[in-house]
């Protein structure tokens, strides 16, 4: 007669296996939905390059990891630098945590405004943030055109005071692509930074001022530990797919201010590089999950030395 011990770790056996069971079909849609165009895109990376935008399946080559970095002389065939590819990498990291940085300091006070007012209008101003997300990408960054070129409305409001002469140049620049991914990506900072804030318990806000903490002090060491979670969160909420952007840099960038996600599509299509594409696609990835692993490591080391 088995005892009550066997028969628990039997029931507890019994429930993990129906468990699993249960969850079986999920994992194979993730596998194959998910995982499974991933190791596509590894494997074409080291195939050689196919004469009409394809691969030759069966010849393993490395090319296009090489090209990512290096390229070859049409002359003496040489490897130097890839200069554009180095480009390009360098803007789209720098773009990237620039708006990132840029979309928390105007995230920060719009979230904290939202928390601090009575729940009958929180949902009102949580409704106003979230009307961008009603409207296409593509839809906004046309109407993020209207507002930056040359016959818009900053350039067109500032002649009209008399502050400026001629237009600044502002679309087909850097700045401009910064302009329009801190105005699409800003939602992604502000709910996840209101989230961690509406559980604020602002008591503490009120004990920091009665010690006699001026703003600074009570902004730093009580209100940004507690709502780091959020900060994280809409952090990396707002650098992974500012990092693969593609439509704002193809239409306010013009095409010549490419990022990532634009030299992809490029080795994709005209480029019939197919390879390379994969390569940079996977370095891509690479760069997200450093830059997570590294992110998330120090801010967690910073919670464990505030307790």
């Amino acid at each position: 007669m088995a005892s009550a011990r066997e028969t628990s770790e039997l029931a507890k056996a019994r429930d993990v296996r129906g468990r699993w069971l249960l969850s079986a079909p999920a994992m194979i849609i993730i596998l194959v939905a998910a995982i499974g165009p991933l190791f596509v895109v590894l494997a074409y990376s080291f195939m050689a390059k196919g004469d009409y935008g394809d691969v030759k399946f069966g010849q393993f080559s490395l090319d296009g990891w090489l090209n990512v970095l290096f390229e070859r002389d049409i002359f003496d065939d040489t490897l130097g630098i890839n200069d554009a590819h180095l480009a390009i990498f360098w803007r789209s990291v720098k773009l990237s945590l620039t708006t990132t940085v840029l979309t928390l300091i105007f995230g920060f006070p719009t979230a904290y405004f939202i928390a601090t007012r009575s729940e009958r209008y929180r949902d009102l101003w949580l409704f106003l943030i979230t009307i961008p997300f009603w409207t296409n990408l593509l839809i906004r960054t046309f109407a993020m055109q209207e507002v930056i070129r040359n016959e818009g409305v900053i350039n067109s409001a500032l002649q009209w005071a008399g502050i400026i002469d001629q237009p600044i140049q502002m679309m087909y620049t850097d700045w401009g692509i910064l302009f329009g991914m801190v105005y699409v990506y800003l939602p992604l900072m502000v709910l996840p930074l209101y989230a961690s804030m509406e559980k604020l318990d602002f008591r503490l806000v009120e004990a920091g001022y009665d010690l006699y903490a001026n703003s600074f002090k009570v902004l730093w060491r009580i209100i940004v530990p507690l709502v780091k979670p959020g900060i994280i969160a809409g952090s990396i909420l707002v650098f992974i797919p500012s990092l693969g952007a593609y439509v704002t840099p193809r239409v306010l960038g013009g095409g010549k201010n490419m990022m990532l996600g634009n030299l992809i599509d490029l080795q994709f299509g005209q480029g019939r590089n197919w390879p390379l594409g994969a390569a940079i696609s996977i370095s891509l990835m690479a760069i997200v999950m450093l830059a997570l692993l590294v992110y998330v490591r120090n801010a967690t080391k910073t919670g464990a030395r505030h307790g």
